[in-house]
């Protein structure tokens, strides 16, 4: 069976790609996947026993059918919560794409469904002359869109899969994240989405109290991919 890989990457930062992240682990292991996600770069950490860990990697760690050390999931950790290429910069730590790839390699080993998810939206720095979207391109992974479903997410959404397709990426699907309860004209922002993104709707994650800690795949439908 070939390996399925997929990058996850949102209309903004805070518009919910873990909680849309997790939801996907949790429906390829419904299927049947062996499934594994991988966070190669997070800022915004805290130091715990262990050592500095983000909880969008943890996430991505416990929802995972295959048992990853921390490091698997998230070779480049960081604590400050800003753009990753200011503060790997501040560090003298570079993020090199070469390992970002040899760590993608590692997991390929081990599950035949893979997701990587990225940092804030699609054009994050991560350096001065890269940005994810870079590493994206060479690695040729099909991208899933998460759309926060607030005023302004219909912009966001179409520039970025126009800029995912420009250079040549396939948009899979994205996903509907209510990131607030759903406001009156709801509706008419999904049927708007769903004309102006050429990619099916993989579904809607309601607006949940704690959603990274609920059952979230059976809101998503993978067949559709």
């Amino acid at each position: 069976m070939a390996i399925k890989r997929w990058f996850v990457t949102g209309t903004d930062t805070e518009v919910g790609k873990t909680v849309a992240s997790s939801a996907l682990l949790q429906a390829a292991q419904l299927a049947g996947y062996r499934c594994a996600g991988y966070k190669p770069v997070a800022s915004g950490s805290e130091m715990t026993p262990d050592g500095l860990r983000n909880s969008d990697a943890l996430a991505l760690q416990a929802n995972s059918s295959v048992a990853l050390g921390y490091q698997d999931v998230n070779p480049y950790t960081f604590a400050e919560p800003t753009s990753p290429h200011i503060v790997s910069a501040a560090l003298q730590q570079p993020i090199a794409f070469e390992r970002l790839s040899a760590g993608l390699r590692r997991l390929e080993q081990r599950a035949d469904w893979l997701l990587v998810e990225g940092a804030g939206g699609w054009y994050t720095p991560l350096s001065e002359t890269q940005t994810f979207a870079d590493w994206v391109q060479q690695e040729q992974l099909p991208v899933l869109l998460v759309v926060g479903i607030k005023l302004g997410c219909i912009n966001h959404a179409v520039l970025t899969a126009q800029a995912v397709q420009q250079v040549g990426l396939t948009l899979a699907g994205w996903i509907a994240n209510d990131v607030a309860p759903p406001g009156r004209r709801h509706q008419e922002y999904l049927t708007t989405l769903s004309r102006m993104l050429a990619a099916p709707l993989l579904g809607e994650i309601p607006h949940l109290s704690q959603a990274e800690r609920q059952p979230l795949g059976q809101y998503l439908n993978l067949s559709l991919l």
